[in-house]
């Protein structure tokens, strides 16, 4: 099994160039069953989840074939109405293909996803809303199977809470359907926002999106489209991370800002220098990080849950205590025993992380637990002390384009092997 090795303390600087995002391109490539035609979408990274979201489209009767990061996603007839358990399994976002076979077969068999350990993440609120959508929903023996019952002209449903994986699933059942659907308490994400935007540009008429107010107005169907994935923000505060822990000037290329305002204004509080423009940002890290105000993750536009482990290994090398709040996943801070193997002082009260900011860190072997722990800790050996050694980052491959080259292209020392 391979492993990371990082030697710590180079400081980092030079260009990056921002991958596509992962969790957009996932609910992309779901779209794609939508098509009547073809579908090619450009920036789409290389990852192991999206290799899993193309055998998954392999095994439902389309053809899929991806060079570099342009992947084509043709039908093929008959298609399949069944996700077997071992694909469901291999990743989280594995439940948004429920929406798109049931859109275009009427009737799904699926099992309950798979992906990172960070708690209870019932997908009640999805079955919930596709009931709505006049679909009946059985589970037994660990299977999920729906089938169409009848065709609401018009619908109007509210998510229990801002779920982005259930508003993409409401957009994909219905947007090729005879309905008119009012989604409120909708996620507002910019991943949501880019769902529809490929959507609409293959003919679907969705309205609202990136607000809390979606409306989808079912059309008969949608056609041949060309679409470029939006750059990865959890990606690019990665990287962020990465220049604040080692007193770095980094400049980071292919990147929305709009995107990433409330992570922005968390490393600017910490005393980096950060200018933006339109396409680019480059962060600058002071001689010594500064302790922050408690930081919560919440919903879009708020912080990210999934940038919630990035910030706090930066935190780990900033001066005085400082306070980060999990809302959204009760077994985010798994990563955290391996962050204090390398030296880091943090204490967890619940969802609570108290972070004591440390002067040295020394090498460790570590292991990845999820996706972005194992991320925080690559950030963290970085400013380490010696040689560093991580294991399983098959973690990170699901999300992250061959990070050992993008980080020895600004100088780190790393490797895999």
């Amino acid at each position: 099994m391979a492993k990371l090795y990082i030697e710590g303390g180079k400081r980092l600087t030079g260009k990056i160039k921002l991958q596509g995002a992962k969790n957009s391109a996932l609910p992309l490539l779901a779209a794609s069953m939508l098509v009547d035609g073809t579908t090619l979408l450009h920036n789409c990274p290389n990852l192991s989840d999206v290799s899993a979201a193309i055998r998954i489209l392999d095994s439902l009767g389309y053809k899929c074939t991806q060079t570099g990061n342009d992947v084509f996603v043709k039908a093929s007839m008959p298609l399949c109405d069944c996700v077997s358990p071992e694909l469901m399994q291999e990743m989280r976002s594995s439940v948004v293909f429920l929406g798109a076979i049931l859109a275009r077969c009427g009737s799904a068999t699926v099992t309950t996803p798979g992906g990172c350990e960070l708690g209870p993440r019932p997908i009640d609120i999805h079955l919930k809303a596709i009931q709505e959508l006049g679909f009946s929903v059985e589970e037994n023996g660990g299977y999920i199977c729906c089938k169409r019952v009848n065709m609401p002209k018009e619908v109007d449903i509210t998510l229990d809470f801002a779920s982005v994986g259930a508003t993409e699933n409401v957009i994909l059942a219905s947007c090729i359907s005879g309905s008119t659907v009012y989604l409120h308490n909708a996620a507002k994400e910019p991943e949501i926002k880019d769902l529809a935007d490929f959507l609409n540009k293959a003919g679907a008429k969705i309205y609202g999106a990136g607000t809390d107010t979606v409306t989808i107005i079912g059309v008969e169907k949608i056609n041949s489209v060309e679409h470029t994935v939006i750059p990865d923000r959890i990606v690019a505060a990665t990287y962020m991370s990465a220049a604040a822990v080692t007193g770095g000037d980094i400049e980071i290329t292919n990147i929305n800002c709009e995107h990433m305002r409330r992570i922005i204004a968390s490393y600017s509080e910490m005393g980096c220098d950060i200018v933006f423009c339109e396409n680019s940002l480059r962060i600058r890290a002071p001689e010594k990080l500064r302790r922050i105000k408690a930081t919560r993750s919440t919903v879009y536009p708020g912080f990210p849950t999934d940038a919630g482990p990035l910030l706090v290994a930066s935190l780990v090398k900033a001066s005085g205590t400082s306070t980060f709040v999990e809302t959204i996943f009760e077994n985010r801070f798994n990563y955290i025993d391996e962050l204090r193997r390398l030296g880091a002082d943090i204490k967890v009260y619940n969802r609570v992380a108290i972070v004591e900011g440390v002067s040295k860190l020394n090498a460790a072997n570590l292991c990845c637990t999820d996706l972005r722990g194992g991320a925080a800790e690559v950030v963290l050996a970085l400013a380490a002390d010696g040689i560093t050694s991580i294991d399983k980052i098959h973690h990170i491959e699901r999300g992250y384009e061959k990070i050992e080259e993008t980080l020895s292209g600004v100088f780190a020392n790393i490797k895999k092997e």
